[in-house]
């Protein structure tokens, strides 16, 4: 059988996707529905290697990239977690540069953060991305399981565990204090939050992340962001948030993406839109270089 592209996909698998892995389909009940578009060929085990991530094939920048310092180090989150691991990354022969903190999704550090993380720095930043999975042992390797034990750790501890990775940056003797956050699904909250919270951060740009109900009054640093036009379930907050950012005349510009789904910017499964990842990617480094 000829492997499976995109266009051959109806919108509702992606939707039935999207509802699995934000955990409101269990794998059971989401292979049962998947079934139904198993139609002319197709099947259902077709359908479930198409939409499962591929990290072998899509990753941009080597884990070796010989213009880079990247390596995994640990770092103390007192509030959150205790002990965090995190992929520091940085370019070589370089005098003090700004920080970003790189957020995962749902499912702890896996391959396509780290990968984020190393293209951040190739623009000439030093990043930091920490898995908040650490104080179960990690990201198990599969997403799967990242979710599954994400789901065990408090939303608000692991928000501590990527404000004290912001403190080691901004004390790191490679950072010149000028720290941004970006983070995507899960991280997107979590980069919205870090604004909140972070008075002294320098700019965030939430991809397709949940939004902040309170204390949006408190955010000082620019907002970018950015929205996959077909992501209902988190673009039915934005109206809520941009009415309290004008409200509180706040700095941000948002920017929406037709045609494409939450996770767009990800390249290891069919959700991945070159076009819109690129053009939203590019914006995130200019806005970086401008504010950081």
């Amino acid at each position: 059988m000829k492997p499976l592209k995109k266009k051959q996909i109806k919108q509702e698998v992606f939707d039935l996707y999207d509802a699995y892995a934000h955990n409101k389909l269990s794998r059971r009940d989401f292979m049962e529905k998947l079934s139904i578009y198993a139609v002319g060929g197709v099947t259902v085990a077709s359908l479930m290697s198409f939409l499962m991530p591929n990290y072998t094939d899509t990753l941009l920048v080597a884990k070796d990239d010989p213009r880079l310092d990247s390596s995994f180090i640990n770092y103390s989150s007192p509030k959150g977690g205790g002990s965090i691991k995190g992929l520091l990354s940085k370019p070589k022969k370089t005098k003090k540069l700004p920080g970003i903190v790189v957020v995962h999704e749902n499912r702890g550090l896996n391959p396509y953060i780290e990968d984020t993380a190393r293209m951040a720095a190739l623009e000439g930043f030093i990043t930091l991305a920490p898995d908040a999975l650490t104080p179960l042992g990690g990201y198990p390797g599969n997403d799967d399981e990242g979710r599954t034990m994400q789901r065990q750790r408090d939303r608000y501890e692991m928000l501590e565990d990527f404000i004290a990775a912001y403190n080691y940056l901004k004390n790191h003797e490679d950072c010149n204090g000028q720290i941004g956050v970006v983070g995507f699904c899960f991280g997107g909250w979590i980069s919205n939050m870090m604004a909140v919270k972070v008075p002294t951060l320098s700019a965030a740009v939430p991809f397709y992340g949940g939004q902040p109900k309170e204390d949006i009054n408190k955010i000082k640093a620019p907002l970018m962001l950015q929205f996959a036009g077909l992501d209902t379930r988190v673009n039915e907050g934005w109206p809520a948030y941009e009415a309290a950012l004008k409200a509180n005349n706040k700095e941000y510009v948002a920017y929406f993406y037709p045609d494409v789904n939450h996770g767009f910017h990800n390249t290891s499964t069919p959700r991945y839109d070159e076009n819109a990842a690129k053009l939203a990617w590019g914006r995130t480094i200019e806005f970086f270089k401008k504010k950081l």
